[in-house]
């Protein structure tokens, strides 16, 4: 028997100390229901959940701004829902006005009203707005800028990649009706075109009341949803440069990684681009105030609705696709949930039984040490 160095004790010390600490350490778990609490509890699970959190609280963003980008749409479909409404009228005007039972005295009080018809489109136009940004007068249209003052670009597709593209609107002037094979080869000078046996066209000259020429209206298309407009002035010459940026839609970032977004494009609503201009001098104004103008007017019409509908059926696809997204990052969200409490989360249950294996073990331990303590005093007994 020793009593200097009592080895028992030590040992019983040693065992107390480590359970008491792994108690401690389950305690800590239980109350804070982490399973990793310091970067030591497991260095490769802190690192992998902690970017499983970025990602989750992204997620839960990008699920917010694809809501605030539905919400964009529907914002600009209900305007183009009246618009929709006042073509409709403006065109039983036009088929009102067409009738010869009418006087031109009848057909002047009719176009009074188209008058205002046509400013009301103006006004829901400049006036629909989302968080304080325009909806629908071009601003979230894709840009397009051109070398030439008589050359304007008027739209193209996301199916036209951005660049520079040349052109000879020469070939174009005056021109109305198809365009021939010939004539695109011709006119689209520059490399950066597909290949000009894809594309189609079509051109429509503008003329005055005195039958001068005033523009050429040209729209060239290619496979898919390939489409580029753009307007020639009466006399235009040179080669033109066409630089489309390929920007300007609203990007509705609907991820948490860069590169997820939807791009919305949506195009001008205006008189003009409707084909129903309401200037006295444009040799394109609708005016039924004449019987030949009534009759004028009803095609007019039928095409701004046309342009209209054209609008709205994209837009409607954008809001498909909106919806779909919101549904697939829910279900990322969701599973990326999941993972990250399958790392973080402790099982309350299992935790629960290691501490009271270890509160037991630190109760048996301390009763040791208290009986490796008494060791030493038996010595006592030995000089009695």
């Amino acid at each position: 028997m020793r009593i200097n160095y009592n080895a028992s004790a030590v040992v019983a010390n040693k065992t107390l100390n480590n359970n008491d600490n792994l108690m401690s350490l389950s305690m800590q778990r239980l109350s804070s229901g982490l399973k990793i609490n310091y970067a030591k509890d497991n260095p490769a699970g802190l690192a992998i959940a902690n970017r499983m959190n970025a990602q989750i609280k992204g997620l839960g963003v990008g699920s917010s701004n694809t809501n605030d980008g539905i919400s964009v749409v529907e914002t600009a479909d209900g305007a183009l829902t009246e618009v929709t409404a006042v073509i409709q009228r403006i065109n039983e005007l036009a088929v009102k006005a067409s009738t010869d039972t009418l006087t031109d005295d009848d057909r002047k009080i009719i176009q009074e009203e188209i008058d205002q018809l046509q400013k009301e489109i103006q006004r829901i136009a400049k006036d629909t707005e989302f968080n304080g940004q325009p909806l629908l007068d071009g601003t979230f249209d894709l840009k397009g800028y051109s070398s030439n003052t008589a050359v304007k670009v008027d739209y193209y597709t996301e199916d036209v990649d951005p660049g520079k593209y040349e052109i000879n609107p020469a070939i174009f002037d005056g021109k109305d009706g198809n365009l021939s094979a010939a004539d695109i080869a011709a006119g689209l000078t520059g490399t950066a075109f597909p290949d000009v046996t894809s594309l189609t066209g079509s051109a429509k000259a503008i003329k005055d009341i005195n039958g001068n020429l005033v523009r050429t209206e040209v729209t060239i298309k290619g496979t898919g949803n390939y489409e580029l407009q753009f307007t020639c002035d009466s006399g235009a010459t040179g080669t033109t440069t066409l630089d489309l940026t390929g920007i300007g839609a609203m990007k509705i970032q609907t991820g948490a990684n860069e590169g997820n977004e939807l791009a919305i494009q949506i195009r001008e609503i205006s008189l003009n681009k409707m084909g129903i201009p309401n200037d006295p001098n444009d040799p394109e104004r609708l005016d039924v105030s004449t019987q030949a103008g009534a009759e004028k007017g009803i095609v007019a019409a039928q095409k701004a609705l046309a342009y209209v509908n054209s609008v709205r059926s994209k837009l409607g696809a954008y809001q498909n696709r909106l919806e779909h997204n919101a549904a697939s990052v829910a279900v990322s969200e969701e599973n990326m949930t999941s993972s990250y409490s399958r790392i973080m989360d402790v099982d309350m249950a299992e935790e629960m039984t290691e501490y009271t294996t270890r509160q037991v073990l630190v109760q048996a331990g301390v009763s040791m040490l208290a009986q490796a303590n008494e060791r030493p005093q038996q010595v006592l007994q030995l000089l009695q």
